[in-house]
C-alpha cells in the first residue's frame, strides 16, 4: 500500500536538497524557497505542478510506475532512492541494470553542465533516452521513437531517412559497425534479451543486415571522429567522447569540435539555429493555448 505520509516528506526532502544549478536550471532573482521550487521539479518529471503538489500533500490516487519512474528520474535519485521511492508509491521497483532506463545522478549531472555542448545519453542499443538541447539541434529529437525504432542500428536499416545524418562515405563502415555491434550485444546479453529480438527483426525485414550478418564480423568500434551532414549548416566533423555508467549499461556522448575549424563555427550557427528553433516551438505552444 502506499505510504502517503512517507511518500510526502520523502519528495519534499529531496525537492529542498537540490538547487536549480543542480538540474540544469537558472537559479533567477528572489528566490525563497530552500531547494526547488514544486513548478521546478513538475517540469524535471513532465507533469503538472498541481500533480506533484498534490503528492507532496498526501492527496491524489496513487501514482502508476510510469509516473513514479519520471519523478524519479527528475530528482536525480540514486537506484537505492529510486527503489525507496517506488515502495512508499505502493509499487515494485523496476530491475536494475541492463535494461533499466533509470539514468544515473552522475551521468545527469554532467549533461546538464553540457547545455552548450551537443551531448546524449544512450543505452547499450543505441537507444537515446536524454538530450541537451544542442544535442537535438544537431539530430533532432530522438528520444519520440517507440519501440524497436528507438535503436539507432535498428532504423539504420529500416529507415532510409536516418542515414541522410551522416556523411555517405561513412556509410558502408557504419552498417557494418552497427551490425557487428548488435551481434556483441545479443551474444552477451543471450536468448529472449531485447538485443536478439532485434536480430531477429532485421533478419526478417533487411536483405542488408542479412548480408552483413553472415559475415560474422565482431569487435568493430566507433570511430572517434564522427561526419555529420546537417540539413542547415551542412557537413560537420566531430569528435565523440564516450564516458559509460557500468551499472546501468548507459553512455554519455560528447560531440565537439576542434577550435577554431569550420565545423567549430558551425556549430556556434547551430545553437543560435537551435535556440530559434525552440523560441518558435514555445511561441507556437503558447499560441494554441
Amino acid at each position: 500500500m502506499i505510504d502517503r505520509t512517507g511518500l510526502a516528506d520523502f519528495l519534499r526532502r529531496r525537492r529542498e536538497s537540490l538547487q536549480p544549478e543542480d538540474v540544469g536550471l537558472p537559479r533567477g532573482r528572489r528566490r525563497r524557497t530552500s531547494g526547488l521550487r514544486r513548478e521546478e521539479v513538475a517540469v524535471l518529471c513532465h507533469m503538472s505542478t498541481d500533480y506533484y503538489a498534490r503528492l507532496e500533500r498526501e492527496r491524489g490516487p496513487q501514482p502508476s510506475e510510469q509516473m513514479i519512474a519520471a519523478i524519479a528520474q527528475g530528482l536525480r535519485l540514486s537506484l537505492d532512492e529510486r527503489d525507496h521511492l517506488f515502495r512508499l508509491a505502493g509499487q515494485t521497483p523496476p530491475p536494475r541494470g541492463v535494461g533499466s532506463e533509470h539514468i544515473g545522478p552522475g551521468l545527469l549531472r554532467i549533461l546538464d553542465r553540457l547545455q552548450d555542448t551537443p551531448a546524449e545519453i544512450v543505452t547499450e542499443l543505441g537507444e537515446t533516452l536524454r538530450q541537451t538541447p544542442l544535442g537535438i539541434a544537431l539530430t533532432g529529437d530522438l528520444t519520440g521513437y517507440s519501440g524497436p525504432a528507438r535503436s539507432l542500428g535498428y532504423r539504420w536499416f529500416t529507415d532510409p531517412t536516418t542515414r541522410g545524418l551522416y556523411a555517405p562515405d561513412d556509410h558502408p563502415f557504419l552498417t557494418r559497425m552497427f551490425v557487428s555491434g548488435l551481434r556483441g550485444v545479443a551474444t552477451l546479453r543471450g536468448p529472449g534479451s531485447r538485443a536478439a529480438h532485434y536480430v531477429d527483426l532485421l533478419l526478417a525485414e533487411s536483405e542488408e543486415f542479412r548480408q552483413v550478418w553472415h559475415d560474422h564480423e565482431v569487435g568493430i568500434r566507433p570511430d572517434e571522429v564522427k561526419h555529420f551532414v546537417h540539413p542547415e549548416v551542412g557537413p560537420l566533423e566531430l569528435t565523440c567522447q564516450r564516458l559509460l555508467d557500468p551499472d546501468q549499461s548507459h553512455f554519455l556522448l560528447v560531440y565537439t569540435a576542434v577550435p577554431g575549424s569550420e565545423s567549430y563555427e558551425k556549430l556556434q550557427l547551430l545553437s543560435v539555429i537551435g535556440t530559434q528553433a525552440l523560441r518558435r516551438t514555445s511561441s507556437g505552444a503558447r499560441a494554441g493555448e
